[in-house]
């Protein structure tokens, strides 16, 4: 069995080479009732996000006059010269008698840090390519919250039901295998793994758009890390940003706690209960050059050179409080998830 993981190990790390990829762990900011891309100014937005990155995160942050390396006075992620911000909903479990308790987070596998995600910054299979880093003010969104049909989910993001909690066996790429567009169906050993990837081409001009997509999209055809060029209308290769959460479900794998009629219980915080509505929010705050070094120097893993890495505890002491101050159900039950009393 350590054979098989020490090869397994070594698969991981040869792959992460040749992708040229940046991986590297962030910490929860915050859990809180706000959504400074989809509803600025709104306090509270309409459902809950769990948040990383820069502590200058508030509820309205307008693109470019907005600077979150300059407003931040930490980051809960790896790398220090990192203050963007990237959020994703929070999971609900409702258990027979409806009431509601959020599913906690815990660490990915060997990054040392409470909760949070891993971020990737991937530059793809193409040592010669140009890949360009976001300019100040960037934002976009991956996946739909009002999103109900499998057919529309894309296609990198997805639910891995985990063996056990050292997820061991390696389980290969994310959204291959048994990998799923909806919540699984099934109680997981090991909790759930979710994946969020973004577009990795661009329009070359916006900064964002009104439905924070239009100025991204994916490859024409093949994909990113094979080197699928970028459609005309979206000609500049830019990083491919993916998140990974861990979500604990083990603590709910008691199915006589199960709704009895045998539906999902597990709900996004807008009120989802078939995982189709995975999305994720990304808002660019790297510090001057610091991304487009890493992109240029082929940075890979959470060392890199041209890069300043804090360490795991001050990464982990960044926190924000609530700005919406509510009782989330972190260690109560709740009638009702958060935004979603109607």
């Amino acid at each position: 069995m350590q054979l098989k993981a020490s090869i397994a190990a070594l698969v991981a790390a040869q792959v992460a080479t040749a992708q040229e990829l940046m991986r590297f762990g962030c910490s929860q900011l915050t859990i809180d009732r706000i959504d400074p891309l989809v509803n600025p100014g709104s306090l509270p937005s309409p459902h809950m996000h769990q948040l990383i990155g820069g502590n200058s995160l508030n509820v309205s942050m307008a693109p470019v006059d907005y600077d979150p390396p300059t407003k931040s006075t930490c980051t809960s992620c790896t790398y220090s010269e990192d203050f963007s911000n990237y959020w994703t909903a929070n999971v609900y479990f409702k258990a027979r008698n409806g009431s509601y308790k959020l599913v906690p987070q815990m660490t990915n596998l060997g990054l040392g840090v409470k909760g949070g995600m891993t971020i990737y910054y991937i530059r793809g299979y193409q040592p010669s390519a140009k890949v360009t880093a976001f300019p100040p003010g960037f934002r976009m969104l991956v996946g739909d919250p009002n999103n109900r049909e499998a057919s529309k989910v894309p296609s990198g993001l997805c639910f891995r039901c985990e063996v056990n909690k050292q997820q061991n066996p390696f389980g290969g790429a994310p959204c291959t295998g048994s990998d799923t567009k909806s919540f699984p169906a099934s109680t997981c050993g090991g909790g759930w793994r979710v994946t969020v990837t973004f577009p990795s081409c661009w329009d070359g001009v916006n900064v964002d758009t009104p439905d924070h997509k239009s100025h991204i999209a994916y490859p024409a055809s093949g994909s990113f890390e094979s080197g699928g060029p970028c459609p005309a209308s979206h000609p500049v290769k830019i990083p491919q940003v993916m998140y990974e959460i861990m979500y604990d479900t083990t603590p709910f794998n008691n199915k006589a706690e199960w709704p009895q009629d045998g539906s999902q219980p597990f709900y996004w915080s807008h009120g989802d209960n078939t995982g189709y509505g995975i999305h994720g929010d990304y808002l660019f705050g790297w510090k001057g050059d610091a991304l487009q070094r890493a992109m240029d120097g082929k940075c890979a893993g959470d060392r890199c050179a041209p890069l300043k890495r804090q360490s795991d505890a001050d990464a982990i002491a960044c926190t924000k409080q609530q700005s919406a101050k509510e009782d989330i159900g972190t260690n109560t039950w709740l009638a009702t998830i958060p935004g979603q009393e109607l």
